[in-house]
């Protein structure tokens, strides 16, 4: 039955929705994991992404599905580096976007990363002004393959894969990423018909339109 649900899924399911389609006192922990081990060898393997689970193709197998085929959209430099401070530092307002990157966020370099639905608007900060804050979303850790955002490289391992090379400034850290929680952060639903988060949304549109500054 797990498993007719999970083939069946059009996106990757939780526990308690897995559970609430099963007999009452099924151990769906104990069938996931039964599911895991008969799948481990095959060419379709049960996986686990932002704490749900789906069948994806064994990672061994995955050049059977690779095709030649030309990108239509390409992130821009800015895009990436904003996408990294907000994965890295969220939940965080523009404002601090800026301060880390030390040059304005152009219009539109936010509004690409919440087009592609890596991105949304997670809250207010509790301070003077109210502004909004940004976070990453559960399509961005299924496209990456993560099961939470703590999975992101840290410092050694960015050293290790040669991202991070040269004579690195003194004290330099790379925070760990969190998706819950944060200084202030004042969570809010992300239905675009909730008033609050419509409001937020106009003040994202609001900072967009206004800004000057323009992006490496």
């Amino acid at each position: 039955m797990v498993e007719a649900l999970l083939f069946a899924a059009a996106e990757p399911l939780d526990r308690d929705s897995i559970a609430a389609r099963l007999p009452e006192g099924a151990d769906v922990g104990a069938l996931i994991e039964d599911l895991q081990a008969l799948y481990a060898e095959r060419g379709v393997n049960l996986v686990r992404v932002a704490n749900k689970w789906m069948f994806r193709t064994a990672e061994d197998l995955s050049f059977l599905m690779r095709r030649e085929a030309k990108q239509q959209k390409k992130l821009s430099r800015a895009a990436l580096e904003t996408l990294a401070i907000i994965a890295y530092h969220q939940p965080v307002t523009r404002a601090e976007i800026e301060e880390i990157r030390g040059v304005s966020v152009s219009k539109g370099t936010v509004d690409v990363l919440m087009e592609t639905g890596w991105v949304r608007l997670r809250g207010r900060r509790r301070v003077p002004g109210r502004p909004v804050t940004y976070g990453t979303t559960e399509e961005f850790l299924v496209h990456f393959g993560l099961e939470n955002i703590s999975d992101l490289p840290g410092l050694d391992e960015l050293k290790a894969s040669g991202m991070l090379e040269g004579h690195l400034p003194p004290g330099f850290e790379v925070p760990v990423p969190s998706d819950t929680g944060g200084d202030g952060d004042g969570e809010f639903d992300d239905d675009p018909l909730h008033e609050e988060y419509g409001e937020a949304l106009d003040d994202h549109v609001a900072q967009s339109a206004s800004s000057e500054g323009e992006d490496d």
